[in-house]
């Protein structure tokens, strides 16, 4: 893992990490195109660190529109703190049963095996791109055919605490699957339930601020534990080339939030559903010609 590498990881995941398109899937294709192994823990450390960056990307983004609404005044900010809650509460119990079932499913007689082993498969990738690409697609086709109609405006913009734990337990299944777009099937799935195109993805990324930081935790603890295996101490280059690579996503990060709100407020969101369906043939392609 070089310099050059970790830039064209980040760049990578901060353009496709504030997508619909699962910066997870592109960064993972990324890796085997440059020959590494995105199962490895300095490779899972590195995206999680990558996503810190577009988490901070999201915060500097969206500052003004939650100071606006979600901190107005303390009966809003608990309002939305409650729903925060409910949500990542759903994602926690979906996306953990998932995992703990993949793991004894897949890796049966080894006790040490964990999901992040499956995410270099792209047989594994490819459908669920082509999954998330259906529901993007279902949900901006109907989103634009409800605007022609002009049922747009008796949307809300923020869910109630049913909404929220739906689309919490939609954000529970991208977690064990690579290529399952977190921001694109929790942004469908509150459009599917009656939200607003700026409450859906407001809430969305409200969500992934609160779920990066375990995620960077556990792959921490995991490139750690991987360490004291192999018997290497020296974790310095590792963490160092991450917090550089989060820096180079915060700032592609920055710019792809600018084009997903345009497509989204013009009413392209169905668009990323074709690209979804479109990458998932490519993927396949590769996973067949041997990566």
């Amino acid at each position: 893992m070089n310099l050059v590498n970790i830039v064209i990881l980040a760049i990578v995941q901060g353009l496709a990490e504030l997508l619909p398109v699962s910066s997870s899937a592109h960064v993972v294709v990324a890796e085997k195109l440059l020959g590494l192994d995105p199962s490895s823990p300095p490779m899972t450390l590195l995206l999680v660190m990558l996503h810190t960056g577009t988490m901070f990307a999201v915060i500097v983004y969206f500052w003004r529109t939650w100071r606006s609404t979600y901190f107005q005044s303390v009966a809003a900010f608990r309002r939305i703190a409650v729903r925060v809650i409910a949500a990542t509460a759903a994602t926690a119990v979906v996306g953990g049963a998932l995992i703990e079932l993949i793991e004894k499913t897949a890796f049966p007689n080894l006790p040490h095996a964990e999901i992040e082993d499956l995410f270099s498969h792209l047989e594994f990738i490819a459908p669920a791109l082509a999954a998330a690409g259906v529901l993007i697609l279902i949900a901006g086709l109907l989103e634009r055919k409800n605007a022609l109609c002009g049922a747009g405006a008796e949307r809300e913009s923020d869910p109630d605490l049913r909404q929220a734990g739906l689309i919490g337990a939609v954000q529970g299944l991208c977690l064990p699957f690579r290529g399952f777009s977190r921001s694109g099937a929790t942004i469908s799935v509150g459009l599917l339930l009656g939200l607003t195109k700026a409450g859906a993805e407001t809430f969305s990324f409200a969500l992934a601020v609160v779920l990066t930081p375990p995620a960077v935790v556990r792959e921490g603890w995991r490139l750690v534990r991987a360490a004291r295996l192999a018997g290497a101490a020296d974790l310095g280059p590792v963490a160092l080339m991450s917090v550089l690579g989060a820096l180079v996503a915060f700032g592609a990060g920055l710019v792809a939030l600018k084009w997903l709100s345009g497509w989204l407020e013009r009413g392209r969101w169905y668009l990323f559903g074709i690209y979804c369906l479109v990458a998932a043939t490519a993927v396949y392609g590769l996973h067949s010609a041997g990566y």
